[in-house]
């Protein structure tokens, strides 16, 4: 590439970042990165309506939360800010007046009612071309000042080229795209109250901000012939651009809510980590070789190209997404586990404090044996909820008690787990000790593996369902461990 690459993500805060949005980032950021290239994030804010300050805030903690930095934009700055359109009107008054002065564009004085009554005709008549008649395209310049100096009110459109030929597209994913210059109409580029439509500002601020390539939905491939038309206009350069296709749900129509959840900040909520959903998405419609799944995010940004972008629509797939976040947990090491997920859920569910100090051994051991058991972030906690209970808050689960503990002859077994882990010194109180020392009950009191273990696990962690017993009783100490046998044995039969 002889330009240096220049992309950049523009979201309207009209509401949360979805799932689609969330993608095209993806793939906007990896582009860059892969071409040592500039990631910008632009706020196509112009709809006053429906953007809002708190919209802007949750978007930008989304994509913080995905870890997409940026190199120009909010809180980032750069040479072409500002990245808000809402703070460029003036820039879009003075670029219009531009065009209207060099002949590029001109004022309509057209009402509603008169483009209504003209699109009538234009369909009664059948004409193939039913949009802007083009009523004012012909008003002498004379006319045109003296009613724009009365106070009429006014838009302006784009005069788009009676002599243009095929407008011609070289979609880097799409391949050659043809568009017929005489569909596109002479649109609207400033409304009478002086805000500029999206097609206008949005090239407008590509062309200033010198985006080398436009990596955006294919629901917006018909939107491009109209902004090459403001290209031609501005004598600025046409970027390449790349339309990447829609996500569709398992029902094989377009991801809605129906589908589940959309917004990026309700997958983090559930728990899902951010490297593996942004590998799961980037997979989407792309992919590093056709076969490689788990693609970490240095080598995304490393290998990413648009001609392994697929043109077809990509299906949403919950499971394949719940799988790899099970596979990035995993592949985690036990410290790292127990710094960003153990901690940060035991504190959220208040089991410890911020501040609170453990011996690293002690916490590696927690990490080693809650990590296996996570599927989500949420999962943690509950799984080592045990571990910080004690014995006179341990909370027991009905059921569990039914099973493991109220059937005749239950009593008999704490009775005897109690005794034989009595005998464990402190020293001694570790995994292996500990399972040996259980090991030697179902043959001692004639009663199935099952059983004994069944009512240790639910006097030690309230319930059926629990990590390995020696490594958890392990990591509850010896004295807590014999007071937790003592009060269950009130419960077993």
């Amino acid at each position: 590439m002889t330009s240096p690459v220049r992309v950049r993500f523009a979201p309207s805060p009209t509401g949360k970042l979805h799932i689609g949005g969330a993608r095209t980032a993806i793939y906007n950021w990896a582009f860059a990165r892969s071409h040592q290239g500039t990631f910008i994030l632009r706020i196509d804010d112009t709809d006053p309506t429906r953007s809002t300050k708190e919209n802007t805030e949750i978007i930008l903690r989304a994509l913080r939360w995905l870890g997409l930095d940026w190199d120009e934009g909010p809180d980032a700055g750069g040479d072409f800010g500002p990245y808000a359109q809402a703070e460029r009107l003036d820039i879009y008054q003075k670029t219009a007046q531009r065009l209207l002065e060099e002949g590029h564009a001109y004022p309509c004085f057209c009402t509603q009612e008169m483009l209504a009554q003209d699109r009538e005709e234009a369909k009664a008549r059948k004409d193939p071309n039913q949009g802007y008649q083009k009523r004012c395209r012909h008003l002498t310049h004379d006319e045109a000042q003296r009613r724009m100096e009365a106070g009429e009110p006014y838009t302006l459109r784009i005069k788009v080229p009676e002599n243009r030929g095929d407008i011609i597209i070289d979609d880097a994913v799409h391949g050659r795209v043809v568009f017929d210059a005489h569909e596109v109409d002479d649109f609207v580029i400033l409304r009478s109250n002086g805000t500029p439509t999206y097609n206008f500002a949005t090239v407008v601020d590509d062309a200033a901000m010198q985006i080398s390539h436009v990596i955006r939905g294919d629901d917006h491939l018909s939107n491009t012939p109209r902004q090459v038309m403001v290209y031609e206009a501005l004598g600025a350069p046409t970027p390449i651009f790349a339309h990447i296709s829609m996500i569709l749900g398992a029902d094989g129509k377009k991801l809605s809510k129906r589908h589940g959840a959309t917004s990026v900040e309700e997958y983090r909520d559930a728990g899902y980590v951010s490297d593996a959903f942004v590998n799961y998405l980037a997979l989407l419609g792309w992919s590093l070789d056709g076969e490689t799944t788990i693609i970490p995010r240095d080598v995304l940004a490393s290998r990413f190209s648009l001609d392994r972008i697929s043109k077809n629509p990509a299906t949403f797939d919950p499971k394949k997404l719940d799988w790899m976040n099970a596979e990035y947990i995993s592949a985690m090491d036990d410290s790292r586990f127990a710094d960003e997920i153990l901690l940060p859920e035991l504190v959220e569910a208040g089991f410890v404090e911020v501040g609170d100090e453990f011996d690293e051994s002690w916490i590696d051991a927690l990490a080693s044996i809650v990590k296996p058991r996570t599927k989500f972030l949420g999962d943690a906690a509950p799984i080592a909820e045990p571990v910080f209970q004690h014995a006179d808050t341990l909370v027991f689960d009905e059921r569990s008690v039914a099973k493991g503990l109220a059937p005749e002859g239950m009593g008999k077994v704490l009775d005897a787990a109690e005794e034989v882990l009595s005998h464990l010194k402190n020293t001694d109180w570790n995994p292996e000790t500990i399972d040996a020392a259980l090991e030697t009950l179902p043959e001692a009191l004639d009663m199935k593996k099952r059983q004994v273990f069944q009512a240790v696990r639910v006097a030690i962690c309230g319930n059926l369902v629990s990590p390995p017993l020696g490594q958890t009783m392990a990591l509850i100490g010896s004295k807590d461990c014999l007071a937790r046998l003592k009060r269950a044995r009130g419960l077993a039969g």
